[in-house]
Order: structure tokens, then sequence, then C-alpha cells
């Protein structure tokens, strides 16, 4: 396939959010896409979009529509032609993408485990009876309802920097943040404890970079695939296809994890009521293919045991 390389007089240009996270993302991005056709850094732009779950923040997520707010008004922006590949973190993402675009480029997947951050105590099991937590993801809430139900939970809203500001002021006596954004972000004087995925299944694809083009845009697919970590893609589709058939977004309390060794890919997926007074949880292994399918298969057993309204008590 042949296509024409971006030039300074007509940049290649990249989508992305505008906090600093959001940011280093898209400059990796670049920065693969600068490596893998020897081009300078003036051939791409990168363009910062406001979107509604930055632009909201005296309310819980699960309070507003829970999907599509982290990627809408970039999505929109794709489909108009102003940019010509977006960077999410991709367990914002919705499982189905806008009619003419796709997500099919994942950069090597990070470190996918939760992390623990306070300035008193050095891990779940340290925190006193009483002990506020402050976290904004109905994932964590749950999880932490169902091991430490005597632990109080905040409302904990912002970016890595903003929610690290409350913990310094005393809002919460801990909370979490992604062990990937702290390292992506070079925040090694963090003081964080990461959690193994065994106490805590991380969110659908923490930890991993997706970037999505429109559909019949050859040159962005084709630059795309140069920087495509196969692996981590295996990884996503299997999760993703489990989270899809919940039919659950960022917001609702699922968590899975697939991991990769050869050509076998585990499984292991998570369901929990809101108040983390059930939790339901399930395991597969098979051939790296089959990915999706046991991804599908894991999520109607699942719900086989969970029965109705499941997610909404």
């Amino acid at each position: 396939m042949t296509f024409e390389m971006p030039t300074p007089a007509q940049t290649f240009k990249i989508g992305t959010r505008g906090s600093p996270l959001a940011l280093a993302q898209a400059h990796e991005t670049r920065d693969r896409l600068m490596a893998a056709f020897d081009l300078p850094k003036d051939a791409f732009e990168i363009c910062v979009i406001k979107v509604t779950g930055d632009q909201i923040q005296d309310k819980p997520l699960r309070e507003i529509d829970g999907k599509g707010l982290f990627t809408r008004e970039i999505e929109e922006a794709l489909l108009d032609g102003g940019i010509d590949i977006a960077v999410h973190s991709t367990k914002d993402m919705p499982v189905a993408q806008p009619g003419g675009l796709v997500m099919d480029t994942f950069l090597p997947r990070e470190d996918v485990r939760d992390a623990f951050v306070s300035l008193k105590y050095q891990s779940l099991s340290d925190l006193p009876d009483g002990a506020v937590v402050g976290t904004s993801s109905t994932r964590r809430r749950a999880q932490l309802a169902a091991r430490f139900p005597k632990l109080k939970v905040v409302e904990f809203r912002g970016n890595v920097q903003t929610r690290l500001k409350k913990l310094a002021d005393g809002v919460a006596d801990a909370t979490f943040l992604a062990t990937a954004g702290l390292r992506r972000l070079g925040m090694d004087d963090v003081a964080y404890t990461p959690i193994s995925p065994d106490d805590m299944l991380p969110a659908i694809a923490q930890g991993a970079i997706g970037i999505e083009r429109r559909l019949e845009d050859a040159r962005a697919q084709a630059m795309l695939a140069a920087i495509h970590d196969e692996p981590t893609g295996h990884r996503i589709a299997a999760e993703r296809a489990f989270l899809g058939r919940l039919d659950g977004s960022c917001e609702t309390p699922i968590g899975a994890l697939a991991e990769l060794d050869g050509d076998q890919l585990r499984l292991r997926g998570e369901i929990l009521s809101e108040d983390g007074s059930r939790v339901l949880t399930d395991e597969a292994t098979g051939h790296v293919a089959t990915g999706p399918d046991m991804g599908n298969a894991m999520a109607l057993r699942l719900l086989s045991r969970a029965g109705p309204d499941f997610f909404t008590h």
C-alpha cells in the first residue's frame, strides 16, 4: 500500500484530551510514528479537544451519561476530518465505535495493576475501620465494599494531579490510581503500592493506549499498522468482547484481565453489584485466536448466574 507521508506543510493531526496523562499518551503515539517512518516532530500536530467528562467535575460520572464521556467530542472531530487519528485510554472507550470509525491499533500495554496511594498507610489491609478512601470508579467502589466493608468511600474526581492534591489536602486517607498512568507520567516519587490482580481485578483494557481512525483512511491505516502491538491487541479483544456482551461501560462494576503465555490466553472476569454484596467471577483458558469467543462465553455464563437487575442493586 502506498500513501502520502505527512509533512510540516500538511501535518498529521493527533486528537487527545488535555490532561497530562492524555498528552503523554499522544506524545508516545507521535514518537512511535516518528521512529517508524523517520519523520520530524513538526510533521505532526497534537490537537487538544475538551470532552464532557473533563468539563463536568461536580457530579459522579455514573450520574451523567455513562458512555462516551471521554470520547464523544474527539470522535466528532475525527468524523469531521479535523483530526487524523484519536488517542485514547482504552478503558474509557465504549466497545462500539460510531459508524465510520474503527479502533484497531494498540500500543504495548503498560502495567495493568491498580495502585494504592496513601500518605499514611502502605496497603489496603493497613487501613483502619472508618478510614476514608477516595475514588470515582464504581468498579473500585464495589471491590472495596466487598473486601473492606467498614471503610468509608468518598467521591474523588479529577486527573492524576488533582487527585494527588486532594489526598495531600486530607480529603481522604487513601485513593487508587492506575499504575500505568503513574509510570507514563514518570511519577516515581509518588508513594504507591501496586495491587495484585488477584486482589483487585483491573478495569477492562487498563494500561492500554488505543488509537482510533476513520475506517476509509488508507494513510492512517498504513501508518498505524506499523506501531500496532499484536499481543496487546489479542488481550484487549478478549476483554472488550467480555465487556461488550455484558453491555458495560467504564462506569459499570466489571473487571477483567487477559494474559498471554505463548499462544495460550488466560481470561479472568468479574462482575459486582454496586454495593459489593455480590461478586461473581469466572476464568477460562484457550488459544489466543479464540479470545473474543472466550470473552463472550464468559459474560453469558456470569449473566446467567447473576439474574436480572444485577448491576442496579
